[in-house]
């Protein structure tokens, strides 16, 4: 650890923190406190933007973050700052350090907030909240908190105990959860807004996204997101599968399946390797455990009687082309070929759920719920943020970032009300 912490320039311009990371946590300021061996300080420093480190040390993209926009990397390799972050949070764990004593949390004030969703942006939020002593309920339609924390990312890359250390760290706030709740079945939104005076929806979006083409509801053909949200997989001993997509979810997908006895398991992602949006970590890891890919190559339709036996592919060529800021992969006439496949995994995105959907709330042309800069819905009582608005980047620390940023807004109208 000496020799990463020392290999830090301690920039006065930050950009690893200002340009890099999402939340804008002070990691010149984290790494200094660590070589004094401060872990309280540092602690303490870290907690001032996210009450996720723990998570985001993990699962963060840090090549494309904080990582990717440090000095250090522009002639060379960049400083480790997930080993940093890594280390505060492990031993803050054993040093006993808690959000509630590191923050001094406040009496309850009267004003009362409903958290709907209990994964980053819900648990972001509604820590911010607490924070400054508003009485906060997390509505949860699953019997546990973390939502994709959980249920999206597998125990190789995220161990369950980190995430229930986090979640019980936020918890012991004074929030109050209500568990087996799900919008539109039995919360309703109407009653919410009787109930509390601001409302947050951070239900995410974890339906998955289709493709439209023949064959797609063939038995054999699944969502990536549901499997690994329910993780009822088939039995993939000695079988094909064709994982398709390029980021986090499908590299999730396609290790998780290997893992489990799959002879065969093919990433199909219609782009170059360069541009996908999987973290390069996890490709390397996904190529070392025995996963195939097969870049530049899109899905034409998926065939089989009632359940999948081929799918068939073709070649791709990325063009280049007006208004577009990258290049287009453009399918390769005649270059048609079939593989003999016996499970299809879609990895492509998720969309919003046809409950949300129902809600009394305007959305965007995309079907998302539409909010304006302050995250406010049609609505105004209403705020929204996370992979549901769909004006995110689709990472952790974007969604947290969303959740804090509703938090402050919502202290902010509060304010005015007085």
């Amino acid at each position: 650890m000496k020799e990463i912490l020392d290999y830090c320039l301690n920039c006065k311009v930050k950009p690893c923190s200002i340009k890099g990371c999402p939340l804008q946590n002070d990691i010149p300021a984290i790494i200094q406190a660590v070589k004094r061996d401060d872990i309280k300080e540092a602690y303490k420093i870290v907690s001032q933007t996210s009450v996720l480190p723990g998570v985001c040390c993990r699962v963060c993209p840090h090549e494309k973050q904080c990582q990717g926009s440090c000095v250090r990397g522009i002639k060379g390799k960049p400083v480790s700052i997930d080993e940093v972050e890594a280390y505060v949070f492990d031993n803050a764990v054993k040093q006993n350090l808690s959000l509630k004593e590191t923050w001094g949390i406040p009496e309850k004030k009267d004003k009362k907030v409903a958290v709907v969703g209990g994964g980053p942006a819900g648990l972001t939020c509604a820590a911010f909240l607490a924070k400054e002593g508003v009485q906060v309920t997390i509505y949860e339609k699953h019997k546990y908190l973390g939502g994709l924390l959980v249920h999206g990312i597998p125990e190789f890359r995220l161990p369950k105990a980190t995430v229930q250390k986090t979640i019980q760290n936020i918890i012991d706030l004074g929030i109050n959860v209500e568990y087996g709740k799900a919008l539109g079945e039995n919360l309703q939104l109407q009653d919410l807004e009787k109930q509390y005076d601001a409302i947050f929806l951070a239900v995410g979006a974890n339906k998955s996204s289709k493709m439209g083409v023949d064959g797609e509801n063939l038995e054999g053909v699944y969502g990536g997101n549901e499997l690994l949200e329910k993780n009822q997989h088939p039995d993939y001993t000695d079988k094909k599968v064709a994982v398709v997509g390029g980021g986090n979810v499908a590299m999730d997908c396609a290790r998780t399946i290997k893992r489990k006895s799959a002879s065969e398991v093919y990433v199909i992602y219609r782009r170059a390797e360069e541009q996908m949006p999987a973290e390069k970590k996890e490709v390397t890891a996904a190529k070392k455990e025995g996963v195939k890919f097969l870049f530049q190559n899109n899905i034409v339709k998926i065939l089989g009687d009632k359940k999948v036996e081929k799918v068939e592919l073709i070649k791709t060529e990325l063009v280049q082309k007006e208004g577009e800021t990258r290049k287009v992969p453009v399918n390769i006439e005649n270059s048609n070929y079939e593989m003999d496949i016996d499970y299809i995994v879609m990895a492509l995105g998720g969309t919003v759920s046809d409950e949300v959907l129902s809600l009394p709330l305007e959305r965007t042309k995309w079907g998302n719920i539409a909010v304006d800069a302050r995250y406010q819905t049609s609505n105004k009582k209403i705020y929204a943020g996370g992979d549901l608005t769909g004006v995110i980047k689709g990472t952790v620390a974007w969604a947290a970032k969303s959740g804090r940023d509703v938090a402050k807004n919502i202290i902010e109208d509060f304010k005015k009300d007085i």
